[in-house]
């Protein structure tokens, strides 16, 4: 693409305009600029608002493709690339699910998480070729995650998703976004023109860090993944995310710390079967049962009608 026709699309992008309450920012005292930055910032979470039930609609997407056994995997470049990556490392420590089941890519891949590597996102054909490195199946559902909406590198992805027979989910920060003519489920977040004009990595990464934490949280919800607000499938991969297991055993059972510890070890670690073992005072093998009875759903369990 000509960089006359580049320049064209970016004129119409709320991303790539002038932000009139930041024109003098370049000028006025520190503690201004902080207060200029953090008005702007205001703004992300009221904007998401209105595209919540946009946001159901995929995170059901996201439930049914991971019941099925298929995976999440997020899709983008630069910072974009960058937050999916986030967002996938994060749910095995968290949730417990295995290192495949949220996968990030970005253009580039692993060396662009920490230096950029230049014009790859602007290759269609490197997106697919990453794809089909993950082995990409029909069971699985790709989010394309651009704050312009017209990356070239997701454009490709998604498209390639779509011919293996992939649900799709476009993410963009910009209304009637390319990558969305591609995908099942539009998420277009608009949270205005930024600080500094062009530099997406502010209020649009933002809004793409929230939305990503919404996918995945309220996936992981709906997997049983949490019972009340608490991540009861947590790993206990080190000293303090094995405090922060008994401590949530303390708070689902109402035990002390002692027992906590106590039924936590005969759990063999696992969180969500000590606090079964524990409000259903049975033993190991009982828990371990009920749960995958339950598909692994402490409230199916615990409470006969948990509404």
């Amino acid at each position: 693409m000509e960089q006359k026709q580049i320049l064209e699309q970016l004129k119409g992008l709320t991303t790539e305009t002038i932000n009139q309450d930041s024109t003098n920012i370049d000028i006025v005292p520190t503690i201004e600029k902080l207060r200029i930055i953090n008005n702007e910032d205001q703004k992300v979470a009221a904007a998401i608002t209105d595209h919540l039930p946009a946001i159901a609609d995929a995170v059901d997407a996201i439930t049914i493709a991971l019941k099925n056994g298929g995976r999440l995997i997020y899709l983008g470049a630069g910072t974009s690339g960058r937050l999916g990556i986030l967002d996938a490392v994060e749910c095995p420590p968290t949730y417990g699910v295995d290192y495949n089941t949220v996968v990030g890519l970005i253009a580039g891949g692993d060396a662009a998480f920490i230096k950029a590597q230049e014009g790859v996102e602007d290759r269609e054909d490197c997106a697919i070729a990453d794809l089909q490195s993950v082995n990409l199946t029909q069971f699985d559902i790709v989010c394309g995650i651009a704050a312009s909406g017209r990356t070239p590198y997701v454009i490709g992805g998604l498209k390639h998703a779509r011919n293996v027979g992939c649900k799709t989910i476009a993410v963009a920060c910009n209304s009637n976004s390319l990558i969305g003519q591609y995908a099942d489920y539009k998420i277009e977040v608009s949270a205005g023109a930024e600080v500094v004009t062009g530099s997406t990595r502010m209020k649009a990464g933002t809004t793409q860090k929230l939305i990503l934490n919404m996918l995945s949280t309220a996936t992981m919800i709906n997997l049983g993944k949490t019972y009340k607000n608490l991540m009861v499938d947590v790993k206990t991969s080190n000293a303090k995310l094995e405090a922060r297991a008994k401590k949530i055993i303390m708070e689902a059972t109402d035990v002390d710390f002692e027992t906590a510890a106590y039924y936590l070890q005969l759990a063999n670690n696992h969180v969500k079967t000590a606090i079964v073992m524990i409000l259903n005072q049975v033993d190991y093998a009982t828990a371990q049962s009920l749960l995958q009875n339950a598909d692994g759903v402490i409230r199916k369990i615990i409470v006969r009608n948990p509404l």
